[in-house]
C-alpha cells in the first residue's frame, strides 16, 4: 500500500521540517559552547547536527540530498549557530541539548517518514526512515565531539523516535484527517522522550 501523505500535509510538514533543522542545530551547537570552541566550530556542529540525520535519509532512499538544492536549511543552521555563540552559556541550561534533541526528534522523526514514504519506501522501512532522520544527526554530533553516544545512554531515544514515526505511519494508513497523524505522532513522540528525560524513563537493559 503506498500512502501519499506529503502533498495534503505540506504546510505542516514543512514547519517540522524547519523545526527539526533549527533545533538540532541549536544542540549542535551548544554542544560546541560546552567544549568552548570557536564560531566555525559551531557552525559546523550545527550544520552536522541540523542535517546529518535528512543526509543519510535522503542517500537512502535516493531523493536530490535536501540541503544542496535549498538554502534555508544552511541559512537557519549558520543562524542558529550565530546566535548561540553570542549569548551567554549561563543562559542555557545543563540540559538544554537534551530538551532542543527532544523536539527535533519528534518533528524529523514525523517528517522522515513521510518523505520516504512519498518517496515510494513501504510504510515499514518508511517508518525506520523516520527513525534514521531522527537520531542520526545527535549520533554524528556526539561522535564528532568525542562524547558517548546519545544511544549508549539507558534513558529513552530511539523508541521515542520510533513511536512518532510508527504512529504517523499507522494513523497515515487508518485514513485519519491529514493533520492528525503528523500532530499526534509527534506529540507522542515528544511526550516519551520528555519523560525520559525527566524521569530516567528507560528500557529494562540486558542482563546476561
Amino acid at each position: 500500500m503506498h500512502l501519499v501523505v506529503l502533498s495534503s500535509l505540506s504546510p505542516f510538514l514543512a514547519w517540522l521540517d524547519i523545526a527539526g533543522v533549527a533545533v538540532f542545530a541549536a544542540s549542535g551547537a551548544l554542544a560546541a559552547a560546552r567544549a568552548q570552541r570557536t564560531i566555525v566550530t559551531f557552525c559546523f556542529f550545527a550544520l552536522l547536527t541540523g542535517t546529518g540525520g535528512g543526509t543519510i535519509r535522503d542517500l537512502l532512499i535516493g531523493a536530490p540530498v535536501f540541503w544542496m538544492h535549498r538554502t534555508l536549511p544552511v541559512a537557519i543552521c549558520l543562524t542558529v549557530a550565530t546566535l548561540v555563540w553570542i549569548t551567554p552559556q549561563r543562559w542555557w541550561s545543563s540540559r538544554a541539548i537534551d530538551w532542543f534533541d527532544a523536539v527535533g526528534l519528534a518533528a524529523y522523526a514525523v517528517y522522515g517518514a513521510s518523505k520516504a514514504i512519498n518517496a515510494g519506501v513501504p510504510p515499514l522501512p518508511g517508518a525506520l526512515m523516520g527513525v534514521v532522520t531522527a537520531c542520526l544527526g545527535g549520533i554524528l554530533r556526539d561522535v564528532v565531539a568525542g562524547e558517548p553516544s546519545i544511544i549508549m545512554r539507558p534513558e529513552i531515544y530511539v523508541t521515542a523516535a520510533a513511536l512518532a514515526s510508527g504512529l504517523f505511519v499507522a494513523l497515515s494508513m487508518a485514513g485519519l484527517p491529514s493533520f492528525w497523524p503528523a500532530a499526534i505522532g509527534a506529540a507522542a513522540g515528544f511526550a516519551l522522550r520528555a519523560l525520559a528525560i525527566s524521569r530516567g524513563l528507560a528500557l529494562p537493559a540486558y542482563r546476561g
